[in-house]
Parts: C-alpha cells; sequence; structure tokens
C-alpha cells in the first residue's frame, strides 16, 4: 500500500486526510526507518509494509469504533506507537497516554511527537501492571487500546483497570483472536468488563485476517488486579 492508495483507502472509509496529515504520516515513516537502525522499533521498514501493516492496520480500529466521541485514550505496550498515534493523527483532538516498559521507545515517541507536533501527548516508562495501580491513571480513560502485545486474557488485567467505568477496552487482534476471548471469559468477568461488539475483518492488499473487540467496562476493578509484574504472563486467569 503506497502512500496515495493509504490515502484513497482511508478516503472510502469516511477519513480524509490533510495535507498536514498526510505530512505527518510522511514524516512518521522516514523517523520509524531512521530509528530503526539504532534500535529495534519494528521489524517491517519498507513503504508499502508500514502504511499498509502499521499506519491502516492501526486505524482501522476507527472503522468499527467512534473515536470522535471519546477523549482520553491510552495505549498499553504501543512500542512504536501503534495503534494510537496513527489514530491520534486523524482525530487530533484525543489525549493520548502511551505506557511503554522499555525507556528507549519512549525517547523516540517523545521525540516522534515533537517533530509531528502533536498535542496533548503523555509517554510513561512503566511496566503496565505498576502503571494501572497507579492512581493517577487507575479507571482514568475513556478507552484504553492495545495491539499485539499479549493474549487477550493476559491483556485484559493490564487494560481494563485504566478504563474508566462507562469507558472502553478495545483489542486489536489476529485471527487467532477467537480462540483468545474463549480464553479470556473468566479474565474480563472478574475485571468487570463485558464483551459489547466484535468485528471481522480483512486487512487489505495482503486479505489478512483482524478481529476488533469492544469491551464495555460495566464495574470498577477489584483492587488486587493487575497483580506484580510478570504474574499475569505466568498466570493468567482462566
Amino acid at each position: 500500500m503506497n502512500e496515495q492508495q493509504f490515502i484513497e483507502a482511508l478516503k472510502k472509509k469516511g477519513i480524509e486526510l490533510s495535507e498536514k496529515q498526510i505530512a505527518q504520516f510522511k514524516k512518521y515513516f522516514e523517523l520509524l526507518v531512521e530509528w530503526n537502525e539504532k534500535m529495534n522499533l519494528t521489524a517491517i521498514t519498507d513503504l508499502e509494509g508500514v502504511y499498509l501493516k502499521h499506519f491502516y492496520d492501526s486505524i482501522s480500529a476507527s472503522f468499527y469504533f467512534d473515536f470522535s466521541k471519546v477523549t482520553t485514550v491510552c495505549d498499553v505496550g504501543a512500542g512504536a506507537g501503534f495503534p494510537s498515534i496513527p489514530i491520534k493523527i486523524c482525530f487530533p483532538h484525543l489525549h493520548v497516554t502511551i505506557v511503554d516498559s522499555l525507556n528507549k521507545r519512549i525517547t523516540f515517541l517523545n521525540h516522534l511527537s515533537d517533530e509531528l507536533q502533536l498535542d496533548n501527548m503523555n509517554f510513561v516508562h512503566a511496566r503496565a501492571e505498576e502503571f494501572a495501580q497507579n492512581a493517577k491513571y487507575r479507571e482514568q480513560f475513556d478507552v484504553v487500546t492495545a495491539r499485539a502485545v499479549a493474549r487477550l486474557s493476559v491483556l485484559s488485567e493490564l487494560c481494563v483497570p485504566l478504563a474508566k467505568q462507562g469507558g472502553y477496552f478495545v483489542a486489536l487482534k489476529a485471527a487467532a483472536g477467537a480462540e483468545e476471548l474463549k480464553d479470556a471469559k473468566k479474565a474480563l468477568t472478574t475485571f468487570g468488563a463485558a464483551l459489547k461488539e466484535e468485528f471481522s475483518f480483512q486487512l487489505p492488499v495482503e486479505e489478512s485476517d483482524r478481529i476488533l473487540y469492544i469491551f464495555d467496562k460495566i464495574k470498577g476493578t477489584p483492587k488486587k488486579y493487575p497483580r506484580k509484574p510478570g504474574v499475569p504472563n505466568k498466570s493468567p486467569i482462566q
């Protein structure tokens, strides 16, 4: 997917990019490739791959969830900024907080944000488990999202505690998502989330399967969750 195909594909989905937004994506691509030579941010560095598998794939969440109706977004384990920064470029009103356990990535994200002139961005170097126990962030966000971070049973323990009651947890998953959802049912109930909607679709060009899950945060998460760093991954609630 080249730049023009990217612009056209988004236009078909009702997202018309301005010249400024097009320039921001171009700069994002250039910085991603440049910094990737110094640190491991992504295995995908060709233009067509980045525009399809990172930019378009991230924004695909907004085809099914209306980001124009929310303000605060938390992205857990965003790595090089996916999915939240492509979404932020398309929906500039959003206040985005990204938490990542690797300080090098936080350094990149701060630089990226400055270069793209993004406002209302907050980057936090922390383990997701500790971050979600911090009163400043716990149950504070309209939407919590993550892409390709962990299985849903683990991911829900990191993300759901950050969503405010009445807020949402939006998970971007590949084909294995359906199997993960079965395993995560007990965990989601335990943390106070309920499945609102799910959408199956294919990424254009390569026609790979994607599933988007939208969960309602229907009640407060018990204080003991998330457990200590590493524990959710070693013994997920199932």
